[in-house]
């Protein structure tokens, strides 16, 4: 069987508020270049912020790790590679990969893991509904 493979790519330019006083992305940005992708995955797939909000659960940042490999600079264009990482547990991991627009030259890579709370507040271990019929309407299931 095929392995589905759900990814976006989402483009963006580095605004002036975004670097340092040497005129580099601080490094702080990187994670809300995930949180852009995050977003346009989302969008395209039926699984952003207020989608999951709607359906009565949240799904909280537990962990972000952030390999930085190039820097950006003020004016540069960059994209954001967001890719689902299927696994069976009650989880969305995302795998980031930021590329320089320019060249394709690798800047960064990354990956967040989100739970499930309910209205609650209280973690969720299986799957929701929601997420499990979002898994099966992109054949993860």
């Amino acid at each position: 069987m095929e392995k589905i493979i759900l990814s976006e790519r989402t483009e963006f330019t580095v605004r002036f508020s975004e670097v340092d006083s040497i005129g580099i992305v601080w490094h702080g940005h990187y994670l809300k270049y995930f949180e852009d992708g995050r977003e346009g995955f989302g969008r395209k797939y039926g699984l952003d912020y207020l989608d999951v909000y709607k359906t009565g659960f949240i799904t909280p940042l537990v962990n972000i790790g952030c390999d930085f490999k190039k820097p950006l600079r003020y004016g540069e264009k960059a994209i954001v590679e967001t890719r689902y990482v299927d696994c069976e547990a009650a989880k969305i991991i995302l795998d980031y990969t930021i590329f320089r627009s320019s060249n394709n030259e690798l800047v960064a890579t990354g990956q967040t893991t989100q739970v499930f709370l309910n209205g609650k507040g209280e973690l969720y271990l299986n799957f929701p509904p929601f997420y499990e019929d979002w898994k099966k309407k992109w054949g993860l299931l």
